[in-house]
C-alpha cells in the first residue's frame, strides 16, 4: 500500500515542478520563449546594421556576408532576409537587397545607440578601448530610444564616437564620411588620423598597441609591398596593408608634419623640471580629465621628486602638490626641458 504522506509529498513536488515550468511570466517555458524572441530580435537588428554598414561603405550585400555577420547558415540568413522584406525593412526587387526608409531609420537608431555608448565608455569610464565595441554591441539591443536621447544630452550631443565614426542624430541625420584610407597616402605625406575601424577586433588591437587614435599625426616614410612605413616622434614602424585599411586619415597642408621628436614625462630625470606641451590623443575619458584637473596643461612645470622602490609609480611635483603617476600615465604627457628661471604658467 502506498504511504499517503509519500504520495502527498510526490504530488506537491510534481505540482511545484509543473508551476515552475508553466508559470505564465516566470516559468521555464516563458523564459525560454522570451530568450528565443530576444535572440530573434537581436539577429534582426544585427542584420539591419549589417545592411546599413554595407550601404554606407558601398560594399555589396550577399547572403554569405549576412550569414557570416550573424553567425548562421545561408539558409537561415535567407529566412531572416525574407522576414525583413515581409515587415517592410528591406526591398529585394533588384539585383541586391536594399533598406527601405523604415529599415534605414531603424538601422540608424541601432548605430546611434552603439556609437553613443562607445562615447560614454570613452568619456565617463575606465573601460579599456579594446572593450568599447563589445560593450556597445550588447547595449545597442538594450537601451530604449528615450534612454539614448537622455544619454546623448548628458554627453553634450557629441558628433563623433571615440573611433572617429559619425553619430547619427535623433532625426537620422549623419555627417558625411571624411578623409581617405591610409594606404592612399604617399611617401613624404604627413597625415592626421581621423578614424580607426574597430572591427575586426584583432586589427584594432594592433592599432591601439601602436598608440594610434583620432587626432594623432603621422609621417609616411615609404610604401612597400609589405605595407606602409610610418614615423612619429622619432619612432618608425610598418603597418601591413590589411591593417592599414582600417585607418582613415586626412593629408596635412604643406609644411605641417608630425612631431619629429617627443619627450614624455616618463623619460624625465629625477629632480629635473620639465614643461608640459600636451597630452596624447590616446589618453581619453576620466584619465584625461584627471590629468587636466591636476593642472597638467601646456605650460605647467612638473618635477619628478620621488621614485618608488619598484620604479613605478613616481611622485611628481605639480603646481605645488606631490602627485603619484604610473608609468603609463606619465608616457601620455608630452614635455620639453624647462628653464629653471621660467615661471610656471598659472
Amino acid at each position: 500500500m502506498i504511504d499517503p504522506g509519500l504520495a502527498l509529498t510526490a504530488f506537491a513536488v510534481l505540482t511545484l515542478a509543473t508551476v515552475a515550468v508553466t508559470w505564465p511570466r516566470l516559468g521555464l517555458v516563458a523564459r525560454v520563449r522570451r530568450a528565443r524572441r530576444l535572440g530573434e530580435r537581436v539577429r534582426l537588428e544585427d542584420a539591419l546594421k549589417h545592411f546599413y554598414m554595407c550601404e554606407r561603405r558601398g560594399t555589396p550585400l550577399t547572403l554569405e556576408s549576412l550569414a557570416g555577420r550573424l553567425g548562421v547558415s545561408t539558409v537561415r540568413a535567407a529566412l531572416i532576409l525574407t522576414h525583413m522584406a515581409h515587415v517592410n525593412l528591406v526591398r529585394v526587387d533588384g539585383d541586391e537587397p536594399e533598406l527601405t526608409e523604415e529599415g534605414r531609420r531603424s538601422a540608424l537608431q541601432i548605430v546611434r545607440t552603439h556609437r553613443l555608448w562607445e562615447r560614454y565608455l570613452a568619456d565617463r569610464t575606465n573601460v579599456p578601448a579594446t572593450e568599447w565595441h563589445d560593450e556597445a554591441e550588447h547595449m545597442e539591443h538594450t537601451l530604449s530610444v528615450q534612454d539614448v536621447d537622455v544619454l546623448e544630452s548628458r554627453l553634450g550631443h557629441p558628433r563623433w564616437d571615440p573611433h572617429g565614426d559619425p553619430i547619427p542624430t535623433a532625426q537620422g541625420e549623419i555627417p558625411p564620411l571624411r578623409g581617405m584610407g591610409l594606404m592612399a597616402a604617399q611617401a613624404g605625406d604627413s597625415v592626421e588620423v581621423l578614424h580607426l575601424e574597430d572591427e575586426p577586433r584583432e586589427f584594432y588591437d594592433v592599432l591601439i598597441k601602436h598608440g594610434l587614435a583620432p587626432g594623432e599625426r603621422l609621417d609616411v616614410v615609404e610604401r612597400t609591398g609589405s605595407g606602409i612605413r610610418l614615423a612619429v616622434a622619432g619612432r618608425e614602424w610598418t603597418l601591413d596593408p590589411v591593417t592599414a585599411q582600417n585607418v582613415t586619415v586626412r593629408r596635412l597642408p604643406a609644411g605641417e608634419r608630425a612631431r619629429e621628436t617627443l619627450h614624455t614625462l616618463r623619460e624625465a630625470a629625477q629632480g629635473r623640471s620639465v614643461r608640459v606641451t600636451g597630452i596624447s590623443a590616446v589618453c581619453q575619458g576620466p584619465q584625461r580629465r584627471r590629468l587636466l584637473d591636476l593642472g597638467v596643461v601646456p605650460g605647467t612645470r612638473i618635477t619628478p621628486e620621488l621614485v618608488s622602490a619598484s620604479g613605478d609609480p613616481v611622485a611628481y611635483r605639480i603646481r605645488g602638490a606631490l602627485i603619484a603617476l604610473r608609468g603609463e600615465q606619465a608616457s601620455w604627457i608630452a614635455v620639453e626641458p624647462a628653464d629653471a628661471e621660467t615661471e610656471e604658467v598659472a
